[in-house]
């Protein structure tokens, strides 16, 4: 008859679907707590100790690493292996049912210490993965308690599992080793060796991430997407969807911007985002109040948004939004009123609470052509940065109260990027493009009569003085830019001839 050895923490439909395993007429073998409850559901079944001759040892730490168990998983139909089998009196396994330590539960409790931590680093149940997913032609591994209905069925209907369920069986085990191993690694190369500095990376980077979400379609209707988390049971950017459809591609790439954008302003703030780049970004005492003035930096390209505030919603902001079309608002949290009200009228406007603010913390990984960029994300100007006025004017109060706000918003936008603002609020947004220039011109516009005694930001420096005299031409009177281009003194000739200030930060914000 064929055997089972069954060893799982998770004890999940265990009992359910050992009991139809004897159904059908195979054979038990279990060890430890598995054991114990299926010798409670009186199923009958032979102990791994009574299989091996051995007892348990080091507390329980070692029980299936004997070959009586490796041998029964690894045996092939080839010349030689069943003789080699019968002449130590073993006989072959024919599926292995095991799931493993919780690992990243542990490590995840708040206070863990390292020798909580090491305990459950399971030794047994990985190598009994391995062995039975290599040997996928001649056993079925099971890891997942989702799979049991199906194995059940596939052996009532022909006796066997189906050699294509039990490849992909095989994957799944190796995926569940892969993505254990993986939380043992960041664990101890982060939490108790010495931490990286901000300007190193890690030599080796463990990427260990859960299919949580499958998307319609990607950024086209043709591509195929899903959401992957670090936490097998975290949503989208760490949110909860109160209400509205399911997030699409395109929408978690704009919240995400925005929430980064949002994230770092300390005042009351709103920021409107559409295709990566903010349309809109304002600040002042609520959000109600902050709201028209962000729609107004470019009302035209925020229909069909992403809008995402660092304030709880209320009543007010619900009804200061109007009729515009978002997709998403995202916001720490909405009083119940305004969640009602917006789910009511907005049914397809998807609500996102997101508890936490981005705080740059985790590194940023790009894919390219064979490969992974890996960087540190950009969170402001590097601590030590000094602001330095190069003009023979200095920027007025109210004109540094309004560089301050636009060196930081336009950290926000795609490069080229150029910013166009008065205290709290951008005016103009110009982004994304090849030439500096043709962004200068293209906030210029997006400003309008607003460009009048508003200040500049550029991302990087200006390689020309043209840019610079496209927002002197519309009114701009003071201008935040890093420097260091080789023409700086022909862009300072240029402002000091129309009496701009103009500061360099010496520090520069791409956003590719």
């Amino acid at each position: 008859m064929p055997r089972a050895l069954l060893s799982v923490y998770d004890k999940t439909d265990l009992v359910k679907f050992a009991s139809a395993l004897v159904a059908l007429g195979w054979d038990l073998v279990a060890s430890g707590g598995t054991e114990k409850v299926l010798r409670e559901a009186d199923l009958p079944l032979q102990s791994v100790s009574q299989l091996t001759g051995m007892p348990e040892m080091l507390g329980g730490r070692v029980k299936t690493l004997h070959p009586a168990i490796h041998a029964g998983i690894l045996v092939r139909d080839i010349p030689g292996d069943y003789e080699t089998l019968s002449e130590f009196g073993y006989a072959p396994i024919n599926m292995v049912v095991c799931n493993l330590y919780p690992f990243q539960d542990t490590v995840a409790r708040k206070g863990v210490t390292l020798q909580d931590a090491l305990e459950e680093i399971d030794i047994g149940g990985v190598a009994l993965l391995r062995a039975a997913a290599k040997n996928f032609l001649n056993v079925a591994v099971v890891c997942d308690v989702n799979d049991y209905a199906k194995i059940i069925a596939e052996l009532k209907a022909t006796a066997q599992v189906d050699i294509a369920t039990r490849r992909n069986l095989a994957v799944k085990a190796f995926a569940h080793t892969r993505d254990y191993d993986t939380a043992i690694h960041a664990f101890l190369s982060t939490d108790f060796v010495p931490s990286l500095t901000a300007d190193t990376l890690p030599d080796h980077l463990s990427i260990g991430m859960h299919q949580v979400d499958t998307l319609r379609y990607g950024e086209n209707p043709h591509q195929v997407a899903a959401y992957y988390s670090r936490q097998p049971d975290q949503a989208p950017l760490g949110a909860t969807l109160l209400s509205g459809k399911q997030l699409s591609y395109n929408n978690i790439l704009d919240t995400d911007a925005a929430w980064r954008a949002v994230s770092s302003f300390e005042q009351p703030t709103v920021v409107i985002v559409k295709h990566l780049t903010p349309t809109g970004i304002a600040t002042a005492e609520s959000l109600t109040e902050a709201y028209p003035l962000a729609l107004a930096s470019d009302p035209v390209s925020a229909y069909g948004g992403v809008i995402a505030v660092n304030r709880s919603i209320d009543d007010d902001f619900v009804a200061a939004l109007g009729s515009l079309f978002v997709e998403v608002i995202a916001a720490p949290d909405f009083s119940p009123t305004a969640q009602a009200t917006l789910s009511e009228k907005r049914k397809n406007c998807r609500l996102l609470k997101i508890p936490q603010p981005f705080d740059g913390q985790e590194l940023e990984l790009r894919t390219v052509h064979h490969g992974l960029l890996v960087q540190r994300a950009d969170t402001g100007d590097p601590e030590g940065t000094i602001y330095k006025t190069v003009t023979e004017r200095k920027p007025t109060a109210e004109e540094l109260t309004a560089l301050q706000f636009a060196w930081k918003a336009v950290q926000h936008v795609k490069s080229n990027a150029i910013v166009l603002a008065k205290p709290g609020r951008t005016v103009g947004v110009g982004g994304g493009l090849p030439s500096r220039v043709d962004a200068a011109l293209l906030a210029v516009e997006k400003a309008g009569e607003e460009a009048g005694g508003a200040v500049m930001a550029s991302d990087a420096f200006f390689p020309f003085a043209d840019g610079l005299e496209a927002a002197i031409e519309a009114g701009v009177t003071a201008v935040i830019q890093p420097g260091g281009s080789i023409r700086d003194a022909e862009v300072i000739e240029a402002a000091n001839k129309a009496g701009i200030a103009m500061v360099f930060t010496g520090s520069r914000h791409f956003r590719h």
